[in-house]
């Protein structure tokens, strides 16, 4: 994966973002992307190499270690990064859409004649594509953290496992390359993915509550056309 190219396209959305939007993307590069990639991926390596059982059973290590281990952490966290960061594009989407069609509409009816006052200001249907994004997100955080509980039954990683999968002849003890390492980046990434969590629920509520205060007084009829605008 090509990461620079992944946040230069992410750096995109900042400018579209609330003050909450802009500490998400600080916490995703700084303590997601970047640990993730200087640290974390060297940390595991070669993972299936590290894992030593004390039996020489052709093929037991393998089945074992894919028995305790069916997605790596590194590789889950990956595709974490990667959907959590895809609704963030929805936003960019519809403000380019936005301009498309101001462009479309300048060139028929003239430069002064304009269809919005930023093509970027969160209302109408950008707010809701925004909000949308935003639980979305939020919903994808929630379910990676649960899928890595479900396979390993906790967040924390022993420093031995017990197996007793065929072709094992017995139950034999594996060990874990470098557990204690393991182990700190796991919880690292665990809470920063909770942090994610937290920051997506404050920027929902502060939506909301905000295009309530801007929209309500306005009354129904300039409320309702707010809301079906594009």
């Amino acid at each position: 994966m090509d990461w620079k190219t992944f946040q230069a396209l992410l750096s995109g959305v900042n400018k579209y973002s609330t003050a909450f939007g802009r500490v998400w993307l600080s916490v995703v590069f700084v303590f997601r992307v970047m640990v993730y990639v200087v640290a974390a991926e060297r940390v595991w390596g070669d993972e299936q190499k590290d894992f030593d059982c004390n039996t020489k059973q052709p093929g037991c290590a393998n089945v074992c270690y894919d028995h305790f281990f069916p997605i790596s952490h590194i590789r889950l966290w990956a595709l974490q990064l990667i959907f959590v960061t895809c609704p963030s594009f929805m936003v960019v989407m519809h403000v380019a859409y936005r301009d498309d069609r101001e462009r479309k509409h300048m060139a028929k009816h003239g430069n002064e004649s304009k269809l919005y006052n930023n093509t970027g200001k969160k209302h109408g249907g950008l707010w809701w594509t925004y909000l949308i994004s935003l639980f979305v997100k939020t919903g994808i955080e929630v379910s990676f953290l649960y899928i890595l509980h479900r396979i390993y039954d906790s967040f924390y990683l022993p420093r031995l496992v017990k197996c007793e999968v065929s072709p094992c002849p017995n139950q034999v003890d594996c060990y874990i390359g470098h557990p204690t390492e393991k182990k700190v980046f796991t919880y690292f990434m665990v809470g920063a993915s909770a942090l994610c969590i937290i920051l997506n629920i404050c920027e929902i509520i502060y939506l909301i509550s905000n295009h309530q205060l801007w929209v309500l007084p306005v009354g129904p009829c300039v409320y309702k056309r707010l809301f079906s605008s594009a």
